[in-house]
């Protein structure tokens, strides 16, 4: 245990101590002492996420401390005649891929930051990319999970086997809550083999209507991506990027396949980091605002459209990166906050308002600290709420854990 610096505050807000723990154990054992003395806790892993959600409400309650996952870090075990790997929350992505590798497996997920991010933090946050379209989201490579719960209790579902399916479903639901339920401390993965060729094509397309078309012919064909994503900006029209992965003769044959689907668009070079596109977004300089958006793949052309026309009066640049599934980033910059809040308020309004009526969502990821302290990031939390609040209520009555962060101000 020691007391936190400066470069440790969460938006503003410094807390007491950080402590870290070197086993599931003493994890548990910490969320108990920190109960009882009614601190808030902090989990952290990269903390490369740590701002994602709403503001936290340490800053009203009183004292607060870090849960930091850094000796957390072993590859615990991977059983790779039964294609399953137990790593512990605070190892990084990259550490598990080059021990998976070995073995020529690999976890198929391409989340933002694998060098940095831990798994933890991945998952917590449910950071999934371009290969969900292939392998599905991270809900479905999980297939067992130890949480810590504020009351000292360690609470394990799930287990070794890819079909397991005994008890509840304790791996899906940590998934994406934020921390807000326990600490992760220990997964378990489903693996693939890593593909013996990979080729990437890119197309641009006139407008959004022909990206749109295209996107959702290659979807409804037989070919099998690994990889299906859409650049656009505010200066530059849709590109498509299109991945294949397998065997040389495989990736040939779909590739024959795309090029007649694509032929009312314009075949481009790819650029050599195509698939690094949504971390560019963040790594960019400059005051901006990202969010993260969901809705049917069929509404994309729709909803650039939409981005478009709300984009020029007053003129605020944007660049959005798309996978096909129907989820991806959006930037915003301006010039600096006192210009981009009122031209960005009005437009997430309508944003919002138009993906919800489908379904969809818009969050906001990243924002300057004066305009997030004045709106929720999540937008509407819909019929659901009630059902979190009380999963909420049962893991974490007293709101040890992240406190406002989730939705609806779990």
């Amino acid at each position: 245990m020691r007391a936190a610096n400066i470069e440790e505050a969460v938006e503003g807000i410094l807390p007491h101590m950080v402590i870290e723990p070197g086993t599931p154990q003493e994890v548990a054992a910490t969320l108990k002492i920190a109960k009882i003395a009614g601190l808030k806790v902090i989990p952290r892993g990269g903390a490369t996420k740590i701002n994602w959600g709403n503001l936290l409400e340490v800053a009203e309650t009183g004292a607060s401390l870090i849960l930091s996952t850094r000796r957390l870090h072993r590859v615990v075990e991977h059983a790779w005649g039964d294609m399953t790997a137990t790593v512990e929350a605070g190892c990084t992505f990259q550490t598990l891929q080059q021990t998976l590798a070995e073995h020529g497996q690999r976890l198929a997920l391409d989340p933002l930051w694998p060098d940095h991010a831990t798994l933890g933090g991945i998952l917590a946050t449910n950071d999934c990319g371009a290969l969900r379209i292939r392998f599905g989201s991270l809900r479905d490579l999980i297939i067992g999970i130890t949480l810590a719960l504020p009351d000292g209790t360690l609470a394990k579902s799930g287990g070794k086997v890819v079909k397991n399916v005994a008890g509840y479903d304790l791996p899906k639901l940590a998934t994406g809550s934020l921390g807000t339920l326990g600490v992760i401390t220990q997964a378990i993965f489903r693996l693939h083999p890593l593909p013996r060729e990979s080729l990437t094509l890119s197309f641009s397309t006139s407008d959004n209507a022909t990206m749109n078309a295209l996107v959702l012919a290659i979807q409804d064909c037989n070919m099998v991506p690994t990889g299906l994503q859409i650049r656009a900006g505010s200066a530059s029209p849709p590109e498509i990027d299109l991945r294949f992965e397998g065997t040389a003769t495989g990736c040939e044959a779909q590739i024959d396949q795309t090029l007649h689907l694509a032929s009312a668009a314009r075949r481009i070079a790819s650029p050599p980091d195509v698939w690094d596109a949504a971390s560019k977004l963040w790594n960019t300089p400059g005051p901006s605002v990202i969010c993260k958006f969901s809705l049917l793949p069929s509404d994309l052309g729709t909803f650039l459209d939409l981005i478009q026309e709300t984009s020029e009066s007053p003129h605020l640049p944007w660049q959005l990166v798309a996978q096909a599934v129907g989820a991806g980033y959006i930037r915003l910059e301006a010039p600096n906050i006192d210009v981009l809040a009122p031209a960005l308020v009005p437009a997430l309004d309508r944003w919002r308002k138009k993906l919800e009526t489908r379904g969809g969502s818009i969050v906001i990821l990243r924002c300057p600290l004066p305009f997030k302290s004045k709106l929720d990031v999540w937008g509407t939390a819909g019929d659901a709420l009630p059902l979190m609040k009380s999963i909420k209520a049962r893991f974490d009555p007293t709101r040890v854990l992240n406190p406002g962060r989730f939705v609806g101000g779990i």
